[in-house]
This record gives C-alpha cells, structure tokens and sequence, in this order.
C-alpha cells in the first residue's frame, strides 16, 4: 500500500490533497450546495405558476361609483371596491389596486402603463364598462390554454444559478485558496519541493472538477423532482458546457488570483470581475432588458454565454454543435486567461 501510494503520480497526489480540502470546509459546502438549493426554493415558490387570479380595481366614490362597481363586478376576472378620493395614489402605490376607475363621462383611469397587470387591468376594466354602454363584441374567440414545457420561471433560472455557482465557486475555490497560501508563503514552500509548478496548477483546475460533479449534480436532481424541472438534451451535453464553464472560470479566477497578496485584495478583486457578470449575464431575468448599445459587450462575457449554452441544452434540448458559438466563446476565454495567468503568476 505504501509503495503504491509513493508511486502516484504528483498531480495525483495534489488534486486528492486539494479536492480533501474543499470538502471538509463547511463553507465550501453551503455555497456550493446550501445556497443554490435555498435561492431555488425560494424563487421557485414566489415566482411559481398560478392559476389566473382576480385583478383588484377601485372606484373613486361619488355620483355613479356604485353602479361602476356593480358593472365592473360582472367581469369574473374582476374585484371592484370603492375607496375615497385621497387614497387614488396610495392605493396603486401599494399594489392595492391595478386600476382606478374615476367616475363621469367618459371615466378616467389612473394607473401605471409601466406595470403589465396595471395594463391587464385597463383592458378587462374598459371592456366591461364598453359593454354596458351598449358596445357589442362581434364575435367570442374560443380559449385554449397552453402550458409550455420549460416555459416556468423556474425552468428558466435554474439554468441561470447553475452558471452563476460555477462562476463562483470556480473564483472563490481557486482564487482565493491560491492568495490565502500566497500569503501564509505556502506558495513559496511548494515551489522548493520537486513538485512541478504546472502539477500545481493543473491540480487546483483537477480539483474543481471532480467538485463540480457534485455541485451540479445536486441542484439539478433537487430542481427536477421538487420543481419539475426539465433537461430536454442529453446529459452529456450537459457535463460538457458545464466543464468548459467552469475550465473558463478557472483561468479567471487564476488570472484576478496571479499577483495579489491579501484576502482583501482578492475579494475585491474577484467581486468586480463578478458583479457585471451577476447584474448583466442573464441570471434572473433576460439580457434583452438592456439597450442594444450594451449588447455586444454583454454577449461577449463568459457568465452569458454559459447560461444561454445551459438554457439551450436543458429547456431546448440543443446539441453542443447547435451551441457551437457559446462554447467556442466560453473557450476562447478559457485559453487567454490560462495564457495571461501563467505569464503572470507569481509564487511568492
């Protein structure tokens, strides 16, 4: 046992020393599992599918309100109230109503164009109201409610968080591990051994693979049977785009840990790498919400082209040659941080 154990390989011996330490470190642990899980379930349930709900609209009492509110009241989608002329503002501030109705003629409606239920609102307000004035609709359009797979909000993030836990994980279980042995001159006594300085490094990288099995693993088996959430495409697809992420993030998180020589320095460091990506990359709502000017720089970061990959291959079912463009971006990243990191990295 002992001769099989001398013979191992250094990068063998490296990775297994590193990958012991990620797993016995309880924060490792809640970052890379906890804290998904829990930003799942606590999105999942606010943002869950509901069934079409009652849209609240007031009326600004005085002459006529009632017999507003009792027409407003035939809609089915519709919860008609009156409230006093002071509380108009307040009212739609506090989400209390979507719609006030004033009375006279024609009636004037107070709300937010901004807000798409305040929108809702108007339409199934007006159209009541347009009917009881004596307005015939000239046909009744037949309903047929579609659920598309994929198509929850959940369904949609998820993907998202698993792109930004690769991120940062990656930045965090790398590069700070790599400053905080910089700066207790761990660096400096390894590079004294006859271990290889790539064995090093490609042992740090090893590491964070065998993690990411896990880290993955967990939040999709947890998303699929307590939300339902779907992986259209294959598995293997799956593993590719999440171990090019995570090689890409490596190289980053290498290069922001390269030269500097405090936990401090690197924090910030790493939170200003990550924060754009966080804000713009698609992780909980769309990269369309911002302008077209942005959008060149927002699809060239790395964080946006591995959840779109992620997104493509779970929700669409996309092969990894339909993804050709993300993965080639996601690799192009990989090999200049790894390119630049190496130039630059100091031991000391």
């Amino acid at each position: 046992m002992a001769d099989a154990r001398r013979s191992r390989h250094p990068v063998v011996e490296l990775t297994l020393a590193r990958f012991r330490i990620l797993i016995r470190e309880p924060e490792a642990f809640f970052w890379a599992f906890v804290f998904p899980i829990l930003m799942t379930v606590a999105l999942g349930i606010a943002f869950r599918a509901a069934p079409a709900g009652i849209v609240p609209v007031a009326v600004v009492q005085g002459a006529h309100a009632a017999h507003l509110v009792a027409v407003l009241e035939r809609e089915p989608s519709v919860d008609a109230f009156t409230i006093g002329r002071a509380e108009v503002y307040i009212t739609l501030r506090d989400g209390r109503a979507h719609l006030v109705v004033e009375p006279g003629t024609p009636p004037v409606y107070r709300y937010d164009p901004t807000r798409p239920e305040n929108r809702l609102a108007r339409l199934l307000a007006d159209g009541a109201l347009q009917r009881a004035a004596g307005r015939s609709d000239l046909w009744a359009a037949r309903d047929e409610p579609v659920a598309t797979p994929g198509g929850r909000y959940v369904d949609w993030l998820v993907p998202g968080l698993l792109g930004m836990n690769i991120m940062s994980t990656g930045m965090w279980g790398i590069g700070f591990s790599v400053v905080m042995q910089r700066s207790r001159k761990l660096l400096k006594r390894l590079v004294a051994t006859p271990m290889r300085r790539s064995h090093y490094l490609i042992a740090l990288v090893a590491a964070r693979l065998a993690f990411l099995v896990l880290e993955v693993g967990v939040l999709v088996v947890f998303a699929r049977f307590f939300f339902g959430v779907p992986v259209e495409g294959s598995l293997g697809a799956l593993a590719a785009v999440s171990v090019l992420g995570a090689m890409a993030f490596g190289g980053i998180s290498l290069l922001t840990a390269s030269r500097a020589r405090t936990a401090e320095g690197v924090s910030g460091i790493m939170n200003v790498v990550q924060a754009p990506m966080w804000i713009c990359s698609g992780v909980f709502f769309a990269t369309s919400n911002f302008p077209d000017a942005v959008q060149p720089i927002i699809q060239a970061l790395p964080l946006t082209a591995l959840i779109d990959a992620l997104r493509g291959v779970m929700l669409n079912g996309d092969t990894l040659a339909v993804l050709r463009g993300e993965l080639g971006l996601l690799g192009g990243w990989t090999a200049a941080s790894f390119a630049v990191a190496l130039r630059i990295f100091s031991w000391r």
